[in-house]
Parts: structure tokens; sequence; C-alpha cells
């Protein structure tokens, strides 16, 4: 077998297509045992996700995670698991046919859609590899965390380098770094909650909780912190908050070294105790609900809450596919776009041309 992938079949004169490759992080395929480990050995063999060095962390992986967590995680996945399958796969497959058909409708360019996930199903090849028949030799690709974390966003895009590095006939390229203060972005969240809150009553204090990462990644340089609290900073001025109306807050907190402060549960648990009659709860860093909304938040963090005094709790639900997240996933995608697609090109003028590099190609001896 050679070095380099095998190449898709080319046709002369195909019409050359702008590919959007959307990436999450993965689900396993069941909520079972035997789905969870090979899953999650994935996940937690990924140097991005775990910077205990490595001959450490395989004996604590193999030895005690890998033999234990599976039967947990998957009783976990269980409660939230859908007759479509995993809440986080349901909502980005839907994010990702609902870009498709909003570009073609924006664009006469031809653009194709495909999602990735870094761990698990579809991969990231997969999707690629969909792309690359589609004949796209243009390809952006959208982490779809709001945030830039190494452990997240550079983990997602190192799925697409190491492909590249294999691939023989490279597309250009272009990657999404964060969309963590765009005003489409901000708009959209802003609008969950006010619609949320008319529906539902205002709470005496909103959470906004984003995934934890270590603390010592703060200190190495990762920017994570920063961007999740502008974020905070911009969705609570959106709503019109003040400064004691609203926290930041981070979640899934992992083994016993320090993670970014203040943690969740903790701070679910001292409102409660303070008699607080309603916390609502949102997660502004997921773009899709999943185990960690719909669970850790949703089921684990309303029992902390109301089990140490608390009044009520409400969660906030992601994004997922609303109408005003997907409006403002079209904006953020067309500006990063910019100069690949058109709303005003000759589709029959593009074919035309094609067939001329076709008629070419065949009179110095192409095949096809």
């Amino acid at each position: 077998m050679g070095y380099y992938a095998k190449e898709p079949a080319y046709h002369h004169g195909q019409l050359p297509r702008v590919g959007i490759l959307l990436l999450n992080l993965g689900t396993p395929d069941a909520p079972t045992a035997a789905a969870l480990r090979p899953y999650l050995k994935q996940f937690l063999s990924d140097r991005r996700v775990v910077e205990i060095p490595r001959a450490i962390w395989w004996f604590i992986l193999n030895g005690i995670i890998l033999p234990l967590r599976p039967r947990k995680s998957a009783e976990k996945y269980a409660q939230v698991w859908t007759e479509e399958g995993s809440p986080l796969l349901v909502y980005a497959t839907r994010q990702t046919e609902q870009l498709r058909s909003l570009l073609a409708s924006k664009v006469s360019t031809p653009v194709s859609v495909a999602l990735g996930m870094s761990y698990g199903n579809p991969s990231v090849a997969s999707a690629m590899d969909k792309l690359r028949a589609e004949g796209c030799d243009r390809i952006l690709v959208m982490p779809l965390y709001p945030q830039y974390a190494a452990s997240s966003t550079a983990s997602a895009l190192d799925a697409v380098w190491r492909l590249l590095l294999r691939t023989r006939n490279v597309p250009a390229i272009r990657s999404l770094r964060h969309y963590h203060d765009h005003p489409a972005y901000i708009t959209a969240l802003a609008d969950s909650v006010r619609e949320y809150w008319s529906m539902h009553g205002r709470p005496d204090k909103l959470v906004m909780s984003f995934h934890g990462v270590p603390r010592r990644s703060l200190d190495l340089g990762d920017p994570y912190h920063c961007e999740c609290h502008k974020t905070g900073r911009l969705l609570a001025e959106a709503l019109g908050l003040e400064k004691d109306q609203y926290m930041v807050c981070f979640q899934s907190r992992f083994g016993k070294a320090e993670w970014l402060k203040p943690y969740l549960a903790a701070t679910l648990e001292s409102l409660g105790k303070q008699k607080l009659g309603r916390v609502d709860v949102i997660c502004p860093g997921f773009s899709s609900d999943c185990l960690e909304t719909l669970e850790e938040i949703a089921m684990e963090g309303k029992a902390t809450f109301l089990q140490n005094g608390g009044g009520s709790f409400h969660y906030i639900p992601a994004l997922n596919v609303r109408t005003g997240w997907m409006e403002a996933l079209i904006q953020i995608v067309l500006g990063e776009l910019h100069g690949w697609v058109s709303a005003d090109a000759d589709p029959a003028m593009a074919h035309h041309e094609a067939q001329l590099s076709r008629l070419r190609a065949k009179a110095l001896g192409a095949s096809d």
C-alpha cells in the first residue's frame, strides 16, 4: 500500500465545488458499554485532550478507566438517547442538512456540506472523502465550537491535517478558529433566552455554563477561559443584565487536578443553600444539546440545586436548529467563504466553460 491515499475519480470538465466540513466532538454508536469502550479509548487517547505523560496515562486509561467507566457512561447516555439516536448526532446532522439547503438558496456556486466527528462516527475521514468525491477543490473547515480550545477546536483540526499529510492532490483549505464574539452568534443566543423567558418567566440568576478544561491550559496560553468570559459578557449586555444577575461557570471536571473555576456543581450547591428562588442555566459553548447539557445540566445540575434548598431550576436548550441560529451560521460561513462563492455567477456559463475544458483534455489524450 502506498503512502498516499487513493484519489477520488476525476472527470475532466466537472464543475469545481466548494466544500464545508462541519466538525464536532462525537458520540458513541449506541448507549452501551460495548460502544462506549472504543469511543472513550479514542477520545481519551488524544494528546490534546489529556496531556499526562503517555506511559503513565496508558496504565491509567487501560488499567482503570476503560474497565470501569464505559458502563457508567452508558447508563448516562441511555437517559438522553432518542429514537433517532444520540442527541448530538441528531442535531448536528440537521444543522448540516439545513446549512446545505440555505446555502443553495443564497449562492449560485456549487457547495457541498459534510459532517465529521473527531471521535466516533461519522469520522472526519469519511466526511473529507465525501467532499472530495463530489469535486470540492476548496474546503472550509468549521469546528462547531464557539470558543477556541486546544482540546476541542485544535483537536478537530488535527484530524484534518493528518488526512492532508497523506493526500496527493491537496485542496485549498480555510479553517474557522472561533466565533465566540460574532454578533450574529450573540444575537442568536440572546434571542433564545428572551424567547424562553417570554414563555417561562425570568430567573433570579442566569448561570452560563461552559465545558471545563484544566487550569494548567490557561497558564500555558490557551485562550479558552478568556473567550468564554467574553461570550458571557456580550450575552449579558445583549440581555441588559447587571453583574449580579448572571454568572459564568465551568462544568465537566475530570480527575483531581485544578480546573477552571468556579465549578458549576459547587456553584449550584451554594445557590441552593442560599435558598435562591430560581436559577436558569444556559450552555453557550455547545452548538447542540448532548450528554453534557441534557444529563449533566438538566438532570444532575437540577438535582444538586433542588436538593440543597433551591426553589426552581430551568435549563435553556442549546441553539440546535433554531431559525435564528441557522441564519447566524449562514452569516458566519459566508464571511469565511469570501471570494470562494458568488450569488450572481452564471451557472450556464460555468457549465459551458467546463465542457470546453473537457474537450481540450480529450484532444490531449485524456480518457475522461
